[in-house]
């Protein structure tokens, strides 16, 4: 009797590479939020991109869509090793210092020479081998993102925002213990 192969889970939808996609913004709010629609993650300070893997190409663009591939060409190097045949990945390039904090004014000086330094702190999987994946809720993306970049062991691309699920105050003593001044809540649904 034929061995049948087990169907492999696919997640999202089957779709053409989309280019582009306009980033979703944080907006500053008084009080912070709190429930199981939302997921807390540490604000980096750097620049937001978004890394297009298509093609056997890599383009990075800003958050504004200009390709600034040329300028952050350490980041397009390290995701040609991302082993996969399409991929959008959003992002903020930074340069972390030894306590693992990030400096805006670090990262342009790093960028007036070689940029040796800057690392992607990925925090979304948009679009991965042919399927969008932005209905999918964002723990789902992230787990998806965790399975693509664990098996690039070379990539500094590996780098992975980590969502806080706790109570804005576990959130905040936190953010305190690490040294980081923000955070951002994204709601755990489709984008």
């Amino acid at each position: 009797m034929p061995r049948t192969r087990k169907p492999t889970t696919t997640l999202g939808a089957k779709a053409h590479f989309p280019g582009f996609i306009e980033p979703a913004l944080a907006t500053l709010i008084e009080k912070p939020v709190s429930g199981d629609r939302w997921v807390h993650e540490i604000k980096f300070d750097g620049y937001r991109v978004q890394v297009h893997i298509a093609n056997a190409k890599v383009k990075v663009f800003t958050r504004r869509g200009h390709d600034w591939t040329h300028r952050f060409k350490k980041i397009a190097a390290d995701a040609w090793h991302i082993n996969v045949g399409s991929a959008i990945i959003d992002g903020e390039v930074v340069v972390p210092s030894v306590d693992g904090t990030t400096d805006f004014s670090v990262l342009q000086n790093e960028l007036k020479g070689r940029s040796k330094k800057i690392v992607l702190v990925s925090f979304d999987l948009l679009y991965l081998n042919g399927r969008d994946l932005r209905k999918l809720p964002l723990l789902a993306r992230k787990d998806e993102q965790l399975l693509c970049m664990a098996a690039e062991k070379k990539s500094l691309l590996r780098r992975i925002a980590v969502a806080l699920n706790r109570s804005p105050g576990a959130v905040k003593a936190r953010l305190v213990r690490l040294k980081v001044l923000r955070a951002a809540a994204k709601k755990n649904v489709e984008r």
